[in-house]
């Protein structure tokens, strides 16, 4: 039996409403995902460690998160930069408040390290350009980016709009990254208000860092697995009574 023209044709507006129904909420998904993606920072809830180390900042202008590996160490450390460069503290925040733009300063061991690490971290994939905005820095707060020069994909700075978000902003941080590879020099000269040190530094680099900020009281923090044992820099953040339990074992 043949159906009509005529019976046919309500079934077909309904299968075309279907297939608009489906293909829009389709599209919300992805737009939903865009948002989630370019703004991870929103997202980020810190797990009882993590949250402890950003609170210290409240108290201390040194700090150390010391972990294994994939323990979320530099995701902690990026979303701490994040706020401070974006001045957007979600309400739980309780550690260290900038209530200005600032200056600050990501590090890694090497050129690579630090492109792989702390700036995939906050930027996003390296060798993604068309996914930039998608690591703690949200992507509308992202104002302009200034290659380097020695490193493939590697950012030397990122301009970030400061303000809360929306239309009126009411200044700009600047975001640089450096290296320990080329020595205590190349650390001299400027006014940061925190360094972040992503892997552990020499001691010397550690210290010029943190010089950096004295003018400013800013903060530094360093995120690292320990791989040189009990060294300078640890020992820093160490009591008496630390240190003497770790010698013994």
């Amino acid at each position: 039996m043949r159906k009509s023209a005529a019976a046919s044709a309500p079934s077909k507006r309904a299968s075309a409403r279907s297939s608009m129904a489906m293909r829009t909420y389709l599209a919300l998904l992805e737009q939903l995902d865009r948002r989630r993606r370019s703004n991870q920072l929103a997202a980020y809830t810190p797990y009882d460690r993590q949250a402890e180390f950003h609170a210290a900042g409240g108290k201390n202008r040194e700090r150390l998160f010391m972990a294994g590996n994939q323990l979320g160490k530099t995701r902690a450390g990026g979303a701490e930069w994040a706020m401070h460069l974006t001045g957007r503290y979600p309400d739980w925040w309780v550690g260290k408040v900038f209530d200005t733009p600032v200056r600050l300063w990501a590090a890694g061991v090497t050129g690579e390290g630090t492109r792989d690490n702390p700036q995939r971290v906050l930027v996003g994939p390296p060798q993604q350009q068309a996914e930039w905005g998608t690591g703690m820095i949200p992507a509308d707060a992202i104002a302009d980016t200034v290659m380097g020069r020695n490193v493939p994909g590697a950012i030397d700075s990122v301009i970030v709009r400061w303000g809360g978000g929306g239309d009126v902003q009411a200044g700009e941080s600047v975001l640089s990254f450096k290296s320990y590879e080329k020595g205590r020099e190349k650390w001299q000269g400027e006014t940061l208000h925190g360094v972040w040190f992503d892997e552990e530094p020499p001691l010397d680099v550690y210290s010029e860092g943190l010089t950096r900020t004295n003018a400013t009281g800013g903060i530094t923090i360093v995120t690292f697995t320990p791989l040189l044992g009990m060294s300078d820099v640890v020992l820093r953040f160490l009591s008496a009574a630390e240190v003497e339990r770790v010698g013994k074992g």
